[in-house]
């Protein structure tokens, strides 16, 4: 018998359900302690599996009691979200997405996974795979941003980053790909709330990205809180059982979110504790995490005869193997056995730093506003003003891991490093979402004797994230009346205004953006933000993000995004019954994929081979490029395609790739994408995949925005 086979045959029914168990736990002067239980359960074989564990000293000492005082010596899984980062934070994920480079989206994961290695952990709640259109959902930063095909990329790079080519190495973590599935098109934006979606929608944008992490090899996923039409995820047969067991063939663990089993109850769809943990085990859910459903619930339920002990070993069976696979059992201790050099840390630090300088996004650049004079020619004074300005806290973003007590740089320390000579003066003017100005006068006054403005805004670090929903995700508190005085007295000095914007989402600011000479979206960059931010102000580095996710001009467009599909009656300003509003443009303020940077490319040349293809086949499409900008700078081109005619109505751009060219000023290049005509397939009318001859259009350029695309039409064949 193998070592599975021979534990199932040793195990009792109370130590089966503690291997499907998963608990809070942390540690305390007295010692490791757990969420309503005590330590002795996992000596008991009851507890199996621990979250929220930090340190290689406790997780060590949590895993001795499971394997050297337990009965079986059943190792524990014990995991911890590593959303963007463990100790080392990088740039939040919607953030990263904009790098549009996937050896980044790879290498960040991978430096996270043995940075919580070294801290015990075996498992990361990441990464999160929610294609999010809606920015007044908080949790829009912890995702990929708007489109699924880009998701599908991220997923891959991630899944591979964080479990590495060995899943038992000391430096490998489990990934989870979460939250199965359309958790983002919650009722108006509002977290928890229910989803009512096409299957369409579902099979096109929601699940593609869950699809990659499968083919990735993804170790583990969790299900959604929310209901999907009806039947909330984690009592969701056809999607969990049926498609995901079945039609994807996926093997690995199926953990709940937090106490979701038990939520069952709340959704109405369960009477009781009883009821709520049939249902998870039914449709395929392997570990309970923090309802305590499975250990009070399933005992009743098997005596009952409403479940089986085949369905239960067959969850106990996908955790060992689990734990097989990770190495626990062949050594529980070596991950975090050896603590990281302080040279392994100071590079991770270096990483962040780039990456963090790479995803921040110039919207706007008037009169080379940006970048600042260089470091010889400083200017004499910087008014750097707002309540985000000395915010080393909030540069962390909402999910900081057990970064939470690391130092951060803000933004005026990083430039007070960049720019020792410079005179720079502070004044936060308000504080983030008070609603008190007194501030302001003193912060306008700032603006006297300066060269140049820089206004921080935006919102706090916990009003994106989990549980932080807003209705008008625009300037929170007083910070709209600061920019307007503070820009005033600016204009009337004749100085420039730099706007660096903070949030976890796209911010409605059409205010701004009409009047900063300068726009930055810096999103929450990590701990390195203010050093990232300033070679970028300074010229150091070219800015180079790109905006993963529409920027609305007004909240009642929300959702917006790029691919939308057409509609019978187009917008025509001439004719008042086509579809437009009445107050606003349809366009956003900004569109997917904008970004600007110190060069300035022009576009032509864009040839594509063949221009006949059939399904087997391959597209190749090269376009032409020239620097002629002043400075030196890498551009991200986008290639997206719109079939002409189809048996169902198809977006107007469905993004297919994207390359980055850097070029000297004056310099011309070209970039060359690949394109499978397997990836023009479509789902058609009964939702099969579908390869349907005619004419494709191809596009490609600096962005989703129409004006700014070369185009040639191919035909399938």
């Amino acid at each position: 018998m193998n070592r599975i086979d021979t534990l199932m045959a040793r195990m009792t029914l109370s130590e089966k359900l503690g291997q499907l168990t998963m608990t809070a736990s942390g540690y305390t002067v007295t010692g490791p302690v757990i969420a309503g239980d005590s330590t002795q359960s996992i000596i008991d074989g009851t507890i199996g599996n621990l979250l929220n564990m930090v340190g290689a000293g406790p997780a060590h000492e949590m895993q001795r009691l499971a394997v050297e005082q337990s009965r079986l010596g059943i190792p524990l899984l014990i995991g911890l979200d590593i959303v963007h980062g463990h100790r080392t934070l990088f740039p939040i994920p919607l953030a990263e997405a904009g790098i549009f480079d996937e050896a980044v989206w790879e290498r960040t994961a991978r430096e996270a996974a043995r940075e919580g290695a070294a801290d015990g952990l075996a498992m990361t709640f990441a990464p999160m795979l929610d294609v999010s259109r809606d920015p007044r959902w908080g949790r829009t930063a912890e995702g990929p941003g708007e489109d699924p095909w880009l998701n599908g990329r991220i997923a891959q790079a991630k899944v591979r980053g964080f479990q590495g080519s060995d899943l038992s190495s000391a430096e490998s973590l489990a990934a989870c790909a979460k939250h199965f599935v359309a958790y983002s098109p919650v009722t108006a934006g509002r977290e928890y709330a229910a989803v009512d979606i096409s299957e369409r929608t579902l099979r096109e944008v929601h699940l593609p990205g869950f699809v990659a992490a499968i083919e990735a090899g993804v170790a583990t996923l969790m299900p959604a809180f929310t209901d999907l039409n009806g039947v909330p995820m984690t009592a969701h047969v056809p999607l969990l059982r049926d498609w995901l067991r079945g039609e994807m063939g996926f093997d690995g663990v199926i953990v709940s979110d937090y106490n979701a089993i038990a939520e069952l109850i709340e959704h109405g769809v369960a009477a009781d504790l009883v009821d709520a943990a049939v249902l998870a085990l039914k449709a395929g859910v392997d570990i309970d995490m923090m309802a305590d459903a499975y250990r009070k619930g399933l005992p009743v339920a098997l005596e009952q005869g409403r479940v089986t002990i085949d369905e239960i070993d067959a969850c106990v069976r996908r955790v060992l193997r689990l734990k097989e696979q990770l190495g626990l059992f062949d050594d529980p201790y070596r991950r975090g056995a050896t603590p990281e050099p302080a040279a392994v840390i100071a590079e991770r630090h270096a990483l962040a730093r780039d990456v963090a300088r790479k995803v921040i996004v110039m919207l706007k650049n008037e009169r080379d506003t940006l970048p600042l004079p260089a470091t010889a020619k400083a200017p004499g004074a910087l008014a750097v003003i707002g309540p985000l300005a000395d915010a080393s806290t909030e540069m962390k973003g909402p999910w900081w891991g057990a970064g939470e007590h690391e130092p951060a740089v803000s933004v005026l320390a990083g430039l007070r490093a960049a720019l020792p000579q410079t005179d720079i003066r502070h004044a936060p003017g308000v504080a983030i979402d008070s609603a008190d100005d007194s501030g302001i006068e003193a912060a306008v006054a700032l603006c006297d004797g300066a060269d140049a403005v820089l206004l921080c805004l935006g919102e706090r670090a916990t009003m994106s994230g989990e549980a932080a929903s807003r209705a008008t995700p625009a300037l929170p508190g007083r910070q709209q009346a600061l920019a307007e005085a503070v820009t005033a007295r600016a204009q009337a000095l004749g100085i420039p205004v730099v706007a660096i914007l903070f949030s976890g989402r796209p911010l409605v600011v059409p205010w701004l953006a009409e009047h900063a000479d300068a726009l930055l979206a810096a999103w929450f960059l990590g701990v390195e933000a203010g050093h990232a931010i300033a070679d970028v102000l300074t010229g150091r580095v070219s800015p180079s993000g790109r905006t993963p996710m529409s920027w609305p001009r007004a909240v009642g467009q929300v959702p917006i995004w790029f691919g939308q599909r057409p509609t019978g009656r187009p917008m025509n300003p001439a004719d008042y019954y086509t579809s437009k509003y009445q107050d606003v443009d349809n366009t956003p303020l900004y569109a997917f994929g904008h970004g600007l940077t110190y060069g300035r490319f022009r576009y032509d040349e864009l040839h594509v081979e063949p221009r006949r293809v059939r399904e087997q086949g391959t597209l190749t499409i090269s376009v032409t490029l020239r620097n002629e900008g002043a400075r030196e700078a890498e551009e991200t081109v986008f290639l997206f395609v719109r079939a002409k005619v189809s048996l169902v109505t198809r977006p107007l751009l469905e993004l297919k790739g994207y390359a980055k060219l850097r070029l000297m000023p004056g310099v011309a290049g070209s970039v060359k994408l690949k394109l499978p005509a397997t990836e023009l397939r479509y789902l058609g009318p009964d939702l099969q995949p579908l390869f349907e001859a005619g004419e494709v259009d191809v596009f490609v350029g600096p962005s989703a925005e129409p004006t700014g695309l070369l185009q040639q039409t191919i035909e399938l064949c």
